[in-house]
């Protein structure tokens, strides 16, 4: 092996038949060689790479961890984008759907769709671009239009080829869709490691893959053991298979792992017998899944079924019914949240249930207490609403032994001692100190979020810590700070600190949306200061506008105008703006557009809604603001004007004075699908 050309070409048959044993071993699950045999092949690369450093290539096994990140993760923005999937919850709505479906293609009665079924992975949705076949970059799904750049984590997941197993002869590119999770078993081990090294645990295996392709360093990544299902393909430039079942084939013989567990559907009633097939046995599986997605075979269809704005009309989720457990209340306590609500809270006795150990409760307020009967010591039954949001369903009354103890709502704020009120417009108590501690540190954590400042390394422990010694009091004091007073906190370094000062300096010039808020404007979520951003620009635009101006703005309804009139004339907050602006904050101007008119045909024209209870979907701003863009109007109280109730979670006395008044009331899903249409 003496010519350059006998090396080069013995090199790129130890990455083949690499390549080769990697797919047996993660993929299929089925090796053909020794451990010894397959170390021997990487020594021998290694080897010859190190001595000849001109056959190196990014897709070689031998390079599949990169260098450390030190700017964070690039944005990148999806060719297509990658929406989001409508949710069913019983037969009755997958049949509507399948209805939907041929109504739209023009088919009768007795015509069938024939459909796949595959698993819904729990995991962290991501796209891989190959070009000419090798892995070019790794992208998270982000908001559906725009995601992070994390090709050097993902590079470490062994069941990903850095380079196709085949490519077709013309093409160039191809976007592969898929999702990245962590084994049940590789997340308790993940646990228990942080457990003894007394490090935060994490709560769900979700989680755990989310934190791991965000880390910094791609090594640590690779120490743990992420896994890959891939289902779909976003771009590709070249003709793909006609039907969704040859396309996952297809995908495996490119050589990338698809779940095994798919299965071919001849109409919806083999599909809805095999969602309760899977619906008794879902825990049996080495993974997390919450239920299952239906997608129609026959491709071609999918452009004249097309999307709506968030979900397309081609494929369907079936989501599991909620998993329950049984266990005891130890004790409520209060936390005080940036608008000052007071919400109780219950301490449980932990336990394990679907995927995570459970050991608090969101009791939501004193009304629905009140309504389950929910005291001190009981014992109690808990779900995840949709597997994520842990809720006390019931309590198991004949369990009581006399030493339960009734449940109290204080009189005074647990974080400042300041008396509470009590809205008559709403279920909350809030606590309307505006220098309480308790709000402010949930206000900074807050201002500090993605969506808001965005500013990197200030997470919940640097925020107590920053307003614990007295050294942020406002928003302002953040732009205050220097290395030394951010060093010489716990667990802070002169480097962390550095990177923390770097990051609030970043955020001056957040988008005015950004700045918006985080201000943490009541009514205001993210999609409404977007919404404001646009009609009037800038910040001295929305500053100087009137409620009636603000009332005008597409999405802006009574309430959240007055809401916004008042806190930009309110004494403390001018000061506040005057103070971020002093310190260099300066979020840059949008060119203002003027309000547009809201489709008269829709649901929402004319109507006026009452929100209760908690969503699952979206914050109550971000609904409002939904509703108002098509038309409708939003009311604090219920009255015979009000046309709809729409009930969430835990919904209160709205809705039972909306059921005396016989008014029409829908629930977050009925909602949902309207907002869709």
């Amino acid at each position: 092996m003496d010519s350059k050309k006998n090396i080069r070409e013995r090199i790129e048959t130890l990455r083949a038949q690499i390549e080769h044993h990697n797919f047996l071993y993660y993929v299929k699950n089925a090796p053909e060689i020794s451990d010894r045999k397959y170390d021997m092949l990487m020594r021998e690369i290694q080897e010859l790479e190190e001595r000849y450093p001109q056959f190196k290539s990014p897709s070689s096994p031998t390079q599949r961890i990169g260098e450390k990140l030190t700017e964070g993760f690039v944005p990148v923005a999806h060719e297509i984008p990658m929406l989001s999937i409508a949710n069913t919850y019983n037969a009755g709505e997958l049949r509507e759907f399948d209805e939907r479906a041929r109504r739209i293609l023009g088919m009768d009665a007795s015509e069938k769709l024939d459909y796949v079924v595959e698993l819904k992975i729990d995991g962290v949705s991501c796209a891989l671009l190959y070009e000419n076949g090798e892995l070019k970059r790794a992208a998270t799904r982000g908001d559906g239009f725009q995601g992070d750049d994390v090709t050097v984590n993902v590079r470490t997941i062994r069941n990903i080829p850095l380079r196709l197993m085949t490519f077709p002869k013309g093409g160039s590119k191809i976007e592969i869709r898929g999702e990245v999770y962590l084994p049940r078993a590789a997340f308790e081990k993940l646990n228990e490691e942080r457990r003894k090294n007394d490090e935060p645990l994490f709560a769900n295996p979700r989680n755990a893959a989310a934190g791991s392709l965000k880390l910094l360093d791609p090594a640590q990544t690779a120490a743990r053991p992420l896994s890959t299902f891939f289902y779909t393909v976003g771009v590709a430039d070249f003709t793909l298979p006609k039907t969704h079942w040859e396309l996952l084939n297809y995908l495996e013989q490119l050589g990338l792992c698809v779940n095994p567990e798919r299965r071919r559907c001849r109409d919806m009633e083999e599909v809805i017998a095999l969602a309760k097939e899977w619906e008794a046995r879902r825990n049996a599986l080495p993974y997390d899944i919450d239920g299952l997605v239906i997608k129609i075979n026959n491709r071609s269809l999918y452009e004249k079924l097309g999307s709506t704005a968030k979900a397309p009309r081609w494929l369907i989720a079936y989501k599991f019914s909620a998993e329950q457990a049984e266990t005891k209340l130890l004790d409520i306590i209060f936390q005080v949240g940036r608008t000052g609500a007071v919400t109780p809270v219950a301490i449980l006795d932990p336990v394990f249930l679907a995927g995570s150990t459970i050991s608090r409760a969101n009791l939501h307020n004193a009304e629905e207490i009140k309504r389950k009967d929910i005291r001190i010591g009981d014992r109690v039954i808990i779900e995840k609403g949709g597997d994520v949001i842990p809720k006390i369903t019931g309590v198991i009354a004949s369990s009581r032994t006399g030493k339960e103890r009734k449940f109290v709502f204080p009189d005074k704020c647990p974080a400042c001692n300041s008396t509470l009120v009590r809205d008559e417009k709403e279920v909350a108590i809030r606590c309307q100190n505006a220098s309480c501690p308790g709000q402010f540190t949930e206000r900074l954590r807050h201002f500090a979020s993605r969506d808001a400042m965005d500013i990197e390394g200030l997470g919940d422990s640097l925020v107590q810590q920053l307003v614990d010694s007295g050294l942020v009091k406002d928003f302002a004091d953040l732009y205050q700070l220097t290395i030394p007073q951010v060093a010489a906190l716990e667990r802070m370094a002169k480097k962390s600190a550095s990177n923390l000062i770097n990051g609030i300096e970043k955020s001056k010039t957040r988008p005015l949306a950004s700045f918006l808020f985080a201000l943490g404007i009541r009514y205001v979520g993210l999609q409404s200061a977007k919404v404001l951003a646009r009609r009037f620009g800038s910040l001295a635009g929305i500053q100087n506008a009137s409620q009636e101006d603000l009332q005008s703005a597409e999405g802006v309804g009574d309430v959240m105008a007055e809401s916004v009139y008042q806190f930009f004339h309110n004494e403390q907050n001018i000061h506040l703006i005057h103070k971020l602006l002093k310190q260099g904050v300066a979020p840059p101007e949008e060119k203002s557009q003027p309000s547009a008119q809201a489709d008269a045909s829709s649901f929402f024209a004319g109507k006026t809604f009452v929100l209760t209870g908690a969503l699952a979907a979206m914050e109550r701003s971000a609904a409002r603001a939904e509703i108002e863009k098509r038309g409708g109007k939003t009311s604090e109280s219920v009255s015979k004007k009000t046309d709809y109730v729409i009930a969430g979670e835990s919904a209160g006395s709205k809705l039972a004075k909306a059921k005396s008044l016989g008014i029409a009331i829908i629930d977050e899903q009925t909602f949902l699908q309207h907002l869709s249409e």
